[in-house]
């Protein structure tokens, strides 16, 4: 086998799939970046015009830390320094980059699923990668990478020898998930669930249901929905499935459920859980907490089992399962005394997640004067219901025993009137006014967790910590 046979790209394929032209000696592909920072050498750079940067600003500096090739487009080829290196001008690099996304899909025989909700997503996605590596090769973004950009790079990249293909698709607008949905062409599509999302852009949490199943537009003939059960919207979900030609195949803890939750115990840093899956009993434990997280187990194993994996080899691989960077992944901090734990959950947040994260908060064990505390930031586009959703937070935050609260942001601030005094730790109108009052307040025992929605920067609060305690990862 020559260099050129283990390429992601020959030359002739790149170039004939975006159908572009092609300016010096443009050599086999062997990765693609949209990032000048992030190209590898011998890979392909991508000059998309974004809202904040222009990638055809930066196609110097692409050559120069290795790219063998950049796409740029008709409009901007002119303005672009001569021999600084080969070239694929195409009329439009984003439209180029989709095009490669859907010849990379044809040519694979890979089984590939495809996973949106409006919680869980990513973490069902990296779930389905490790179950499935056991029985054969799998390709999955590497991270949020879920939307009109972000899944046919995940597409271009998928090396066509693939045994499955895992992709995650994402929308804040009706009709974003459908042409995602065409260009994947998945032979499973999980909906995780349907929550109070986006609202700012929908007029229901209905509507939300039913932009999600515009996922099922996509699915190949004879092609498997799988729906959990137990949301309200199931029996809408079944039905725009079944109109598209689906099965359906049911997860959760419902009687009627296919693969059924029939057990789950949790425990600090782990889950065991008892499941019928399609007709297969199942005990297995999971290397993260939460009954959420075994809840999307159960549609992770039934789409193991409808595309041919080793359901066995599955749950043994989910063993070591812990969630992502910013969604749930846990800390060990020490400091003066002891040690204190976080839960890092910044990534983003709803109404439903934010519940979730705080349940975790309260099953976990405090050590000697510890106290659990929750620093939560703003949950954004929740529409005119904002205000409400972030006040009602007080129920799960007093049902989990939280001891201190610390809250970021102007819609936080409604939860912050109706903290009892005892629980108040400090409001600040954002995250890095929080940082330094936070910091000092860290004690031994304590168990934090951080969470808020993207837009309000809990992220640099969880950087912060580690920076100031340092850390070690614990699941």
């Amino acid at each position: 086998m020559t260099p050129a046979d283990r390429s992601l790209w020959l030359a002739d394929d790149f170039v004939k799939a975006m159908g572009g032209r092609a300016e010096g000696a443009v050599p086999p592909v062997d990765s693609i970046s949209i990032d000048s920072r992030t190209v590898e050498r011998g890979g392909a750079f991508f000059a998309i015009a974004g809202d904040r940067f222009d990638g055809h600003d930066f196609v110097v500096a692409a050559f120069d830390k290795g790219a063998a090739v950049a796409v740029v487009s008709e409009a901007k080829r002119a303005a672009l320094p001569e021999g600084a290196g080969p070239l694929v001008v195409v009329e439009d690099v984003l439209a180029g980059l989709g095009r490669l996304g859907i010849r990379a899909r044809e040519r694979t025989a890979a089984r590939v699923i495809a996973v949106t909700g409006s919680v869980g997503k990513t973490s069902t996605k990296e779930a389905l990668r490790e179950a499935l590596a056991p029985s054969g090769a799998v390709h999955a973004s590497s991270a949020s990478f879920n939307n009109h950009w972000g899944v046919p790079l995940t597409l271009a990249r998928m090396p066509a020898g693939s045994r499955y293909g895992v992709f995650e698709i994402g929308m804040n607008h009706a009709g974003e998930i459908t042409p995602l949905a065409r260009m994947v062409r998945p032979h499973v599509a999980i909906v995780t669930t349907v929550a109070p999302v986006h609202l700012e852009h929908f007029p229901s949490v209905k509507a939300i249901a039913e932009a999600k199943a515009e996922i099922f537009a996509g699915l190949e003939p004879g092609g498997t929905a799988i729906l959990n059960r137990d949301s309200e919207f199931a029996p809408l979900l079944a039905e725009r499935a079944r109109a598209q030609g689906a099965r359906v195949v049911f997860f959760g803890e419902h009687a009627d459920a296919d693969a059924r939750l029939v057990k789950c115990s949790l425990h600090e840093d782990c889950t065991t859980v008892t499941a019928d899956i399609l007709g297969d009993s199942l005990t297995y434990k999971l290397g993260a907490p939460g009954r959420h997280i075994a809840q999307n187990s159960l549609a992770v194993l039934a789409a193991v089992k409808i595309v041919g994996g080793d359901l066995l080899r599955a749950t043994l691989a989910l063993q070591g399962h812990q969630q992502p960077k910013g969604r749930g992944r846990r800390h060990v901090l020490p400091v003066f005394g002891g040690t204190a734990r976080l839960i890092d959950e910044s990534y983003n947040a709803n109404p439903t997640s934010m519940r979730a994260a705080i349940a975790l908060l309260g099953a976990a064990s405090v050590e000697g004067q510890g106290r659990r505390v929750a620093v939560l930031g703003d949950m954004l586009e929740l529409g005119p219901e904002a205000a409400k959703l972030h006040a009602g937070l007080i129920e799960p935050l007093a049902a989990a025993r939280v001891d201190t609260v610390f809250c970021a942001g102007p819609l936080m601030h409604n939860l912050w009137q109706e903290l009892p005094r005892g629980m108040r730790g400090a409001y600040a109108e954002t995250s890095r006014a929080l940082t330094d009052t936070l910091l000092d307040d860290v004690r031994a025992g304590d168990v934090l967790m951080i969470k808020g929605s993207l837009g309000s920067a809990m992220g640099p609060l969880v950087d912060a910590l580690i920076a100031r305690f340092g850390s070690e990862a614990n699941g």
